[in-house]
């Protein structure tokens, strides 16, 4: 496998999360997330939470063990250019607080390997239009030997802008606005929806049906520029144990259907701060958390930096490896 997590601090660097406190979603739909004090004392600390999993996926008709890295942070975005904003470089209105998820997930393919980064951007609050604990910005990448894809989504009041990069025929560069919906969410959000850090929170037995953006990935597969479909979304009212390498766990059942065909279920820790302790889906997907710390993870790219590894139940690739 690849070093997973070195590869997130090549693509991360200067990733300093959020870490002022005043931040507190002025403005919330009655399903949004509650963004309040609580909510910033765990995610205002200046460092993110990482989590390691054993990843199982199927490609090309065979089933495919590897590796998946969740990182959660919080940060300041750029309402207009939908990056993340730099101190001092952006007037203060244009400063939005985010809640990011980024899942790099690494398999072999035969001779090859895939790597995979998903990129979701969560707002804290109301603005532009957007409700708060809504998608503003998706990004998923693709790198495999064949050739790599680059695919992203801008959230918007007028629309949902996709763009995308590909090397494969029928795909090359495409820019497209697909019509917006304005209470729908993104199932690239499932992981943070499923911790309560996205729209809509549900109560325990409770069911919505809801107008949701495919994944990605799932577009780019039928080499489309994105669309929406309808998802029901469910959150258990009792709660299981689960084991998994971390050890054992009390957690809740969260499940999205999603149009009728494909099921995704998440098991979510009872207790603060509620990880996701396993995943999985009716496509042949299940990862299971393997450790998890909280750390700057943005200041250990010095050679001496790879003893974090262990604390993530990873190791450093050895060489002549692929």
């Amino acid at each position: 496998m690849k070093p997973v997590f070195l590869t997130c601090l090549l693509l991360l660097s200067a990733c300093t999360p959020e870490k002022r406190s005043e931040f507190k979603g002025k403005l919330r739909a009655p399903d949004s997330p509650k963004f309040d004090e609580a909510f910033w004392k765990t995610w205002a600390d200046g460092q993110a939470e990482l989590s390691s999993y054993d990843l199982q996926r199927s490609k090309y008709g065979a089933g495919r063990t590897g590796t998946a890295v969740a990182i959660f942070v919080t940060e300041t975005f750029s309402n207009i250019l939908r990056v993340k904003a730099d101190p001092g470089k952006h007037p203060k209105q244009d400063e939005i607080p985010v809640m990011k998820l980024n899942l790099v997930e690494d398999f072999q393919t035969g001779v090859y390997d895939y790597n995979l980064m998903l990129s979701t951007f969560v707002n804290t609050q109301t603005a532009g239009g957007i409700l708060g604990g809504s998608p503003i910005k998706v990004s998923f990448s693709s790198q495999e030997w064949c050739g790599h894809i680059y695919k992203q989504a801008l959230f918007d009041g007028p629309g949902v802008r996709v763009t995308s990069h590909s090397y494969f025929d029928g795909e090359a560069d495409q820019e497209k606005t697909v019509d917006p919906i304005e209470d729908g969410v993104a199932e690239d959000g499932l992981l943070l929806w499923a911790r309560g850090m996205a729209r809509p929170v549900l109560k325990p037995g409770e069911s919505k049906t809801v107008d949701m953006f495919s994944a990605l990935e799932t577009a780019r597969q039928a080499q489309g520029p994105g669309y929406w479909t309808k998802a029901t979304l469910t959150r258990s009212e009792v709660t299981e144990k689960v084991t998994v390498p971390l050890g054992t766990f009390e957690v809740e059942r969260f499940e999205a259907e999603l149009a009728g065909k494909v099921k995704k279920t998440f098991l979510v820790e009872k207790s603060h701060p509620h990880r996701v302790i396993l995943w999985e889906t009716s496509l042949d997907t299940k990862a299971r958390l393997v450790k998890s710390e909280r750390m700057k993870y943005w200041e250990l790219n010095s050679p001496e930096g790879e003893s974090a590894l262990k604390r993530l139940g990873l190791q450093r690739r050895p060489a002549r490896t692929m």
